[in-house]
């Protein structure tokens, strides 16, 4: 299957699990209808972004995998004929959580999970009290469409990431994603930000030859501890392929249920004329494996 239709669901969350739920599944339908094979949710759709702040209570957000959702979304998927990405809290054992994608096949299957590697640990962003890292290292998930390169979003900005997942054979780098504004952030530093993000990711693309696909939450979310003004998340999902190239872009705080198509064969003839993978001086990295080097 070299060209594939891929749906990008942008959607609002708010505290009701089941219209969140109601909002992701209606997404999905719509990108179906398009004619999607692969539909993407963004990072924690069924909730709100409850890591703005520390609050023990917001562990009972978590479930098991496979457990509920991935029944429910599981269901759509095979009703649908689709392979879907999920991004939910996973309760592994009391005590342990992690930050986890499932892949569903198109029987409803689960094809394969990643654990966020990465965790950040920032204002509004405090992710450490929650998440323990990934434990799956990074293994793309094979499906029907193909080799899946999934993260989740903190692991947008390592190259490294990107890179040992294109080397394991993944043909589609997947970020879902949940990254907006801190209400104190000028607009200077906010068309920074967003810049960087997607220039990051672009960069995975040229480096790695690999379509990116990153796709993020939108609307304003507040902090329901009154530290901050909460945050504004930017949207603005997006595809590029393999030079970089910007193929889709959706708007900033709106939802947005789009179908995209991308030719997964554009990869080999990119890799042909930029051989990055066989330039690579594996023999001189060393140094990538220390935290820095004194």
């Amino acid at each position: 299957m070299s060209t594939l239709k891929i749906g990008l669901v942008q959607q609002m969350c708010g505290t009701d699990r089941q219209e969140n739920i109601r909002k992701s599944i209606a997404g999905i339908r719509a990108c179906a209808a398009k004619g999607a094979q692969l539909v993407i949710l963004q990072e924690l759709h069924t909730g709100i972004y409850f890591c703005q702040a520390e609050e023990v209570e917001k562990f009972d957000m978590a479930e098991p995998i496979p457990g509920p959702s991935t029944q429910e979304f599981g269901a759509i998927a095979r009703e649908l004929g689709i392979v879907l990405v999920c991004s939910l809290f996973e309760k592994r054992a009391p005590g342990l959580y992690h930050n986890t994608a499932v892949v569903l096949e198109k029987d409803g299957s689960m094809a394969g999970k990643y654990r966020k590697m990465h965790i950040p640990d920032d204002p509004a962003y405090y992710e450490k009290f929650y998440f323990t890292p990934g434990d799956l290292g990074f293994q793309p998930v094979d499906t029907s469409v193909g080799r899946l390169g999934v993260l989740v979003c903190w692991d947008q900005w390592y190259p490294e990431a990107a890179r040992l997942m294109a080397l394991a054979g993944a043909e589609l780098l997947i970020y879902p994603t949940a990254i907006g504004w801190e209400s104190s952030d000028s607009a200077e530093e906010k068309s920074r930000q967003f810049g960087a993000w997607q220039t990051i990711q672009r960069g995975h693309a040229v480096a790695n030859g690999l379509p990116v696909i990153a796709v993020n939450r939108t609307g304003r979310e507040p902090d329901w501890s009154g530290v901050t003004g909460g945050i504004e998340f930017w949207g603005q999902s997006f595809v590029a392929g393999p030079q970089g190239e910007l193929i889709y872009q959706s708007p900033a705080g709106e939802e947005d249920f789009a179908v995209v198509e991308v030719d997964k064969r554009r990869s080999e003839d990119v890799r042909r004329i930029w051989p990055f993978l066989r330039d690579r001086r594996i023999d001189a990295y060393e140094g990538l494996v220390k935290r820095y080097l004194d």
